[in-house]
C-alpha cells in the first residue's frame, strides 16, 4: 500500500526479482509518490510494476502505524469509516486492473486495506500475508491505552485481526515475532512462519575503499547532509574536518531521523566512548531523509553534548549502501523498536560488526560476543562502553567482522530466502506444469 520508502519495499523488491528463479510470474501493485525517491516505477524498475500513484489521485494518501504530527500520512488509527471505504475503493480498483482475480496467491506486505480490496476483487485467490511488524506495534499501543487522538483505533484493531485470520499464511519476520503475532492477532498458530529478510550477497560484500577519497567526496565535495529546516547539502564539512577520518575508527549508524533509532542517544555514548579511548574515532550518520526527523535533530544532540568528529552523510541510495560500509569499521544501531534490522544483515555482509539493541530483530541478527555487540535498550552506558570495546579492539573488530559475512551468506541472503518463500506461496497450490503466478501488493515500514 506505502509508496517505497523504508525497509519493506527492499524485501519486497527483492523477493520479487528473486521468485522469478522459482517459476513465479510476479506482478508488483504498488503505492507512489509519482517522483523521488517514493517512485514505485523507478524503485521496481525490471519488474511487472502497477503503480498507484497518489499524486495523480490513483489513490488517496496512505496512512501509517505511527503518529506523527505534521506528517502527510496519518496514523492508521485516526482514519474514519468513510476514509477507509476510499481507500478500498482505490486499491479494490488497482487490484483489479492488475488482474489480481487471475492470480495464484495474492502476497499482501503488512496488514492494511489491501486486504480488504483483495477479498472483494479475488475472493477466491488465497492470501499469503507478510507482517513487516510495524502493524504489530500499532496493536500494542492500542491494547496498552491508545492516545485520544486514535479516535478510531478499535475499528482498525478489529480490522488487522480480522484480515490475518483470512491469511493462509503469516510470514513474520524472525521467531521472536510468532508469539506476538499469535497473541496480538488472535491467529491459529500453525498459520504463522518465521522467515527473515534478505540481503544481496554479490551486492553487500567486503571489498577495498581508499577511504579519504571516499569521505572527501561525500562530505566535502558533495555534501548532502541537512540542518532542520534546510535542504540537503545544507551541511557540509571542510577538507581539514573531515581529515580527522583518516586513520580513525569509523563507527556508522544508517537509518531514518525517527524517534525510536536514538539517534541521539547514539551521538552521546560515541562522545562517551571517544573521550575513553586511546584511539581517534569518528561517528557517521547516514540517511535522514531531508526535512524529515522526530523529537531531537542528531545536530541538536551533536551541539547539546559538544560531540566531535561526528558526521552527518544524508540520505543514499540503497546502492550506495555497501561503498559506505566497506568504508567503515563498525556498524551502530540503537533503533529500541527495530523489528528485524535489514541494514544489520547488510552491513554484516559487508563484513562490518554490529553493535544493536537486545530486542525483537536485532537481538535475534546479532550475535553477542560473535558477530557484534547486544547492549540493554536506551543504556547509554552500555552503548558507549560497547562502542569503546569496538574502537579499542582491532583484533576482536576483525574477527566479529570476519563472523558476520560467514553468518550472513549462510542465513540471510536473498537466494536462501526466496526458497523458503516460494515454498510458503505454493503451498496449498495445484498449478499444472509447476508454474506458479503471484500478485505482490509491495509496502514500506516507517
Amino acid at each position: 500500500m506505502f509508496s517505497p520508502r523504508g525497509g519493506s519495499a527492499h524485501v519486497a523488491r527483492s523477493l520479487a526479482h528473486e521468485l522469478r528463479a522459482h517459476a513465479w510470474d510476479v506482478t508488483v501493485v504498488s503505492g507512489s509518490s509519482g517522483h523521488g525517491l517514493g517512485d514505485a516505477a523507478a524503485f521496481y524498475a525490471g519488474l511487472d510494476i502497477r503503480p498507484v500513484d497518489f499524486s495523480a489521485g490513483d489513490a488517496p494518501m496512505h496512512p501509517s502505524y505511527e503518529d506523527r504530527r505534521g506528517a502527510p500520512d496519518r496514523c492508521f488509527a485516526r482514519i474514519d469509516d468513510e476514509e477507509y471505504a476510499e481507500h478500498v475503493d482505490a486499491w479494490a480498483g488497482a487490484l483489479q486492473r492488475a488482474g489480481a482475480a487471475s492470480a495464484d496467491v495474492l502476497h499482501l506486505h503488512h496488514l492494511t486495506p489491501l486486504h480488504q480490496a483483495a477479498t472483494r476483487v479475488a475472493p477466491g485467490v488465497p492470501i499469503v500475508g507478510h507482517l513487516h511488524g510495524t502493524e504489530l506495534l500499532m496493536l500494542e499501543s492500542i491494547e496498552a491505552g491508545p492516545p485520544s487522538r486514535w479516535t478510531h483505533a478499535e475499528a482498525w484493531a478489529r480490522r488487522l485481526r480480522r484480515w490475518a485470520r483470512a491469511c493462509e499464511r503469516i510470514i513474520v519476520p524472525t521467531h521472536r515475532h510468532l508469539d506476538r503475532a499469535v497473541g496480538l492477532l488472535g491467529v491459529d498458530p500453525s498459520t504463522c512462519v518465521a522467515i527473515p529478510n534478505g540481503f544481496d550477497p554479490e551486492l553487500f560484500r567486503p571489498a577495498v575503499v581508499e577511504r579519504a577519497a571516499f569521505w572527501r567526496r561525500h562530505l566535502v565535495e558533495r555534501p548532502r547532509g541537512w540542518a532542520p529546516g534546510r535542504p540537503a547539502g545544507s551541511v557540509g564539512y571542510d577538507a581539514e574536518q573531515v581529515a580527522a577520518l583518516d586513520g580513525a575508527v569509523i563507527l556508522i549508524a544508517v537509518g531514518r531521523f525517527t524517534a525510536v533509532k536514538r539517534l541521539g542517544l547514539v551521538v552521546r555514548a560515541f562522545e562517551r566512548a571517544r573521550r575513553c579511548s586511546g584511539r581517534r574515532a569518528a561517528l557517521v550518520l547516514l540517511g535522514g531523509h531531508p526535512g524529515e526527523w522526530e523529537g531531537e535533530h542528531p545536530l541538536e544532540a551533536v551541539d547539546a553534548v559538544g560531540a566531535r568528529d561526528v558526521f552527518l552523510a544524508g540520505w543514499h541510495a540503497h546502492r550506495e549502501l555497501p561503498g559506505f560500509f566497506c568504508a567503515a569499521d563498525v556498524q551502530v544501531m540503537a533503533s529500541v523498536r527495530e523489528q528485524f534490522g535489514l541494514v544489520l544483515v547488510e552491513g554484516m555482509g559487508c563484513g562490518v560488526p554490529a553493535i544493536a539493541v537486545d530486542r525483537f530483530g536485532p537481538g535475534e541478527i546479532v550475535q553477542d560476543g560473535r558477530t557484534g555487540w547486544l547492549v540493554a535498550p536506551d543504556d547509554e552506558e552500555a552503548l558507549a562502553a560497547a562502542m569503546l570495546s569496538a574502537i579499542d579492539g582491532p583484533e576482536e573488530r576483525a574477527r566479529r567482522g570476519i563472523a558476520a559475512r560467514r553468518a550472513a551468506v549462510e542465513t540471510w541472503s536473498w537466494p536462501a530466502v526466496a526458497q523458503r518463500v516460494s515454498g510458503v506461496l505454493g503451498e496449498r497450490l495445484q498449478v499444472p506444469g509447476g508454474d506458479s503466478s503471484s500478485i505482490s501488493g509491495s509496502s514500506s515500514a516507517a
